[in-house]
């Protein structure tokens, strides 16, 4: 499959990025990372240009990662690859699949009508209706819909006094018209990565809190760690991401008092968790399997 000619688009530079496009050059003698922000579409010609080359005669387009930051934006640049996919051109994964995840409700939504176990978790536009909820679940975080590694979250308490958590509210819904309210649950310091690759386990790594921060995430100061889930954890992780038929994803998983729950599934997947935490070379795996898809 030397003559293959598959484009990485992601964030030139960063690592994930740019260790995906090594290893498709390794292995077709072809590399392209393309940056969504320079990304035209004429819509009369039907042609996705990027500096020049035309997406629609590749062969095919992997979504490593479509912006730096979420924002509603995002979805714009993922309607964009629709014309290359029906120019014939591969995606991975598909537009339709990655649309329905990079807004945490929509996720949100998917995972619950397939019946996953998630924290208690109040949406609304209704700022009775949000204090109510926090008075309910006692302490939760308020997240944004758009945002990923904890990114503009907020810990509100049911302590607080009701015209505080309005205030605090009423402030957030400036940027955020829906409030999306979920119970803070004690994950004892970790949580877990569940990676899959075309639906297939691969493996798990965990994100250990190495300080008092209430979220484990690296940008808190977390850490990788290895970790090696029951055949009862990888089925709930598996059936968490079979809905949303992606390529490559990455399932969060907790435990809790009352048993595992799954916070979400990644849009794009994480190649540093996989790599540091339980020694696997996500890349790799990664483009042989695109590889493979066109052999076969």
């Amino acid at each position: 499959m030397n003559n293959l000619k598959v484009g990485v688009i992601g964030i030139p530079g960063k690592w994930s990025t740019e260790v995906l496009a090594d290893r498709l050059e390794e292995m077709t003698g072809f590399r392209l990372v393309i940056d969504m922000a320079e990304v035209t579409l004429d819509l009369a010609s039907k042609h996705l240009m990027f500096r020049g080359i035309n997406l629609c005669e590749l062969d095919g387009l992997i979504v490593k990662k479509i912006s730096q930051a979420y924002s509603p934006s995002m979805l714009d640049r993922i309607e964009l690859l629709r014309v290359a996919e029906q120019a014939g051109v591969r995606v991975f994964s598909r537009p339709e699949s990655i649309l329905r995840l990079v807004d945490r409700l929509s996720c949100t939504v998917t995972l619950r009508n397939h019946d996953i176990p998630m924290p208690k978790t109040c949406v609304t536009e209704s700022l009775d209706a949000a204090v109510s909820a926090i008075e309910e679940y006692g302490e939760v975080v308020l997240k944004p819909l758009f945002s990923t590694k904890a990114r503009g979250m907020t810990l509100l308490n049911a302590k607080q006094p009701r015209d505080e958590l309005r205030s605090q509210l009423s402030l957030f819904q400036q940027d955020n018209p829906m409030l999306y309210l979920q119970q803070k649950c004690d994950l004892h310091g970790q949580d877990l990565g569940i990676v899959f690759l075309g639906g297939e386990y691969i493996g798990t790594y965990a994100r250990v809190s190495q300080s008092d921060s209430w979220n484990t995430t690296i940008l808190a100061g977390g850490e990788y760690k290895p970790f090696t889930p029951d055949d009862e954890v990888i089925a709930l992780a598996k059936k968490a991401q079979q809905p949303f038929a992606l390529d490559f994803t990455t399932v969060d998983v907790a435990f809790t008092d009352d048993g595992p729950i799954v916070f979400e599934v990644s849009a794009f997947g994480g190649f540093k968790g996989a790599l540091d935490g339980c020694g696997i070379d996500a890349a790799k795996l990664y483009s042989q399997y695109i590889i493979d898809s066109f052999a076969g």
